[in-house]
């Protein structure tokens, strides 16, 4: 906990003293370096004082407190930035001028997940006021326990996150409640902290994907969540980084391993003031490649990394653009699986996987190089070295874009299209005909209805049991509110990695999709989303789910053209399909040398493969349910089923003006850092 303010309280001469305001540590225990507040019978203000402190977002009288006799109080937010109160099992945000009750062992937050104190009554008054020891410690212990539950506050790390509809529903306490009872669903899944519970045996992890870890949380909220070194490591003796963003400064620093790997090939999407910086900065073994981008206002905005080791190669699929913020402040999602080499005597022959992975490495174009490992041999390293890695065992469908005007066969290669034509090909549960779908990512395209129809198209593809297509789903669009931006943990410049201008945000017929970002049970409703996802879903069940590099736009899926013959596609990206099928239990790792039972895997092919069933963090089995099908849980950090957008509701545009301050003070636009060598 940081070195707590200086508070004001009214003069106590007149009063007698009630009990304390106690201050908490991060481990929600008593924090002795700090001084009890004394907390009098009346008016109490608690706030910042004339001493200058760092943290500018606590106001001089920031909160005022009427103590009864008995010990109850009411609380008024004076300040501009906003309050938590955890009473019982209830947790309140109380923002400028609102107010609310706290009792003894309630814990007040002065800035969402900082400077939490609990509110103690001393002995005397709680004797008098009827409240026995026992209650008293039940209600700290309760505190405690929800604190760590619920503490999206601690999540906020610094800020207000108050969603404009829970705002204006909190005017009266009871509309509140109504609105969670109108949403039960919601209200039962926020409360259960679903990710604590979120564990995966070794053997199980390429069959889901995880989240990357962000700072700040509370250890449950980054239960099973990796960092950048938990995926980078071993004896790596060639890698290939791919992504949009490239902050060397942070990444050699972040992963010093890095530094050690003999031979590394970054292909980046970066502009070329960034990249004369990456050039006169990058290690000598490092070589840099850019893409060809042959339509204009194409990226090369694909993510994901492939570390060659002794064993194997490790593939790794993930939405991080490799700098500081994406790695720490922000919802990310990472996918990996490692693969062994083949066996030079008996080659395997190649899969699904090999083909599409080997077929996108193809089209990047980098220059061919000689690469010698130890006790291997040399190799050229280019598109079809990759194919001497046994991958009959992925767990995935790897969906793919190349800039292009795709005709012929390779219509059905890339994009929108490729997802399509992998749907068809597999047969789900007859609970998803015609079942909703939803598409969740940070960047809007400027968008049209034939093309939203063209594209729901594909993403409804696929057949039901009785081999009758599944039909059309109708999306909903999860996409964060200006007030999920300006109480985020970042504040507004998280809204700089949503960088969809008013023109795209602000089309009529966008509004039907509109979906709020809710993600209470992942810890994550104010880490704002830069992963992407997209899925067919039947409540907390998935019939398939797609975790990708790809936003919403015709530049990352393409546009079918002349007739549906020809698709056209702007950028490079990458993603995974998870699909209700598993290959194989023998678990393969590159970097833990002790032998696996080699279990006898499934084909490639989907119709010899074991069935599963893919489900969310907050499905629940049901008491009388019997399934032969084994549960993979996908931790999606959003709620499904979305809650749509309420009338006070305004989607999140980086080209408009907010002067409403954000959790920091500050307004937007401003300037943003996003690379080490940037001018603060």
């Amino acid at each position: 906990m940081p070195v707590g303010p200086f508070f004001a309280l009214s003069s106590p001469m007149a009063q007698p003293q009630i009990g304390h305001l106690v201050p908490l540590d991060q481990n929600l225990q008593e924090d002795a370096s700090i001084a009890k507040i004394p907390v009098f019978r009346g008016l109490n203000f608690v706030g910042r004082n004339s001493v200058s402190l760092s943290d500018k977002r606590l106001s001089r009288n920031h909160l005022a407190l009427t103590v009864s006799p008995d010990g109850s109080a009411t609380v008024i937010v004076e300040g501009t930035n906003p309050v938590v109160v955890n009473s019982g099992n209830n947790r309140e945000k109380l923002c400028s001028r609102e107010n609310g009750t706290i009792r003894n062992g309630d814990v007040i937050e002065l800035i969402p997940g900082h400077y939490m104190f609990k509110y103690v009554i001393s002995d005397t008054e709680k004797s008098s006021s009827g409240h026995g020891r026992e209650a008293d410690e039940g209600n700290a212990a309760s505190s405690r326990k929800r604190l760590r539950q619920t503490s999206e506050a601690k999540v906020s790390s610094s800020n207000s996150k108050i969603i404009e509809l829970e705002k204006n529903s909190r005017v009266e306490g009871s509309n509140s409640m109504a609105e969670n009872s109108r949403n039960s669903l919601s209200k039962k899944d926020s409360s259960e902290e679903a990710i604590r519970h979120f564990h995966v045996s070794p053997d199980k992890l390429a069959l889901t994907f995880r989240l990357l870890r962000v700072q700040g949380l509370p250890q449950w909220a980054n239960t099973s969540c990796v960092s950048i070194e938990d995926v980078i490591q071993g004896d790596i003796l060639f890698a290939v980084l791919s992504n949009y963003m490239v902050d060397i400064d942070w990444l050699l620093s972040a992963s010093p391993l890095l530094s050690k790997i003999p031979k590394v090939l970054v292909v980046n999407g970066e502009g070329d003031g960034t990249l004369d910086h990456m050039k006169r900065i990058k290690p000598a073994n490092w070589i840099l490649h850019k893409p060809p981008l042959p339509i204009s206002f194409g990226t090369h905005h694909s993510k994901a990394m492939l570390l060659v080791y002794p064993r194997g190669v490790r593939i790794i699929i993930h939405t991080a653009n490799l700098i500081y913020v994406d790695w720490n402040n922000k919802t990310q999602g990472l996918w990996m699986q490692d693969f062994p080499w083949k066996e030079q005597n008996n080659p395997s022959k190649g899969c699904a996987f090999e083909n599409d992975l080997t077929d996108y490495l193809s089209a990047l174009k980098w220059p061919e190089f000689s690469v010698n490992f130890p006790n291997l041999g040399s190799f050229t390293i280019n598109s079809s070295f990759f194919r001497k890695f046994d991958y009959s065992n992925a767990e995935v469908r790897l969906i793919a874009s190349v800039p292009g005007y795709h005709t012929g066969v390779n219509l059905k290669k890339w994009g929108h299209v490729k997802l399509r034509t992998v749907l068809q090909e597999c047969t789900f549960d007859r609970e998803f005909k015609k079942s909703p779908l939803v598409y969740q990512f940070s960047s809007l395209g400027s968008l049209d209805e034939k093309w939203m129809a063209e594209f729901a198209s594909s993403m409804s593809s696929g057949l039901s049991e009785d081999k009758t297509p599944l039909g059309p789903g109708e999306p909903l669009i999860i996409w964060p509110t200006v007030e999920d931006v300006r109480c985020s943990l970042e504040g507004y410049a998280a809204g700089n990695a949503i960088p969809s201008p008013l023109k795209n945000v602000e089309k009529a017929f966008l509004k039907k999709y509109w979906a709020k970002w809710k993600a209470s049970h992942s810890g994550r409703s104010h880490a704002m989303p830069h992963i992407k996802t997209f899925a067919r879903y039947n409540d907390q069940k998935l019939a398939w789910f797609l975790l990708t590099s790809a936003n919403l736009s015709k530049a990352a899926w393409g546009a079918l053209q002349k007739n549906n013959s020809q698709l056209m596609i702007r950028s490079y990206e990458l993603g995974v399909l998870f699909l209700p099928f598993k290959r194989c239990s023998f678990r393969f790792s590159c970097t833990n040398t002790v032998s696996q039972p080699e279990d006898k895997c499934g084909s490639s092919d989907n119709s010899k493969a074991q069935k599963t069933e893919l489900v969310t963090l907050n499905w629940q089995r049901s008491s009388n349910a019997v399934s032969l099908s084994e549960i993979v849980k996908l931790p999606l950090p959003y709620e499904l089923p979305p809650q749509p957008y309420s009338s006070e509701d305004v989607p999140w545009s980086w080209d408009r003006t907010y002067n409403k301050k954000d959790v920091y003070g500050q307004v937007w636009p401003r300037q943003v850092k996003l690379y080490s060598h940037q001018d603060s």
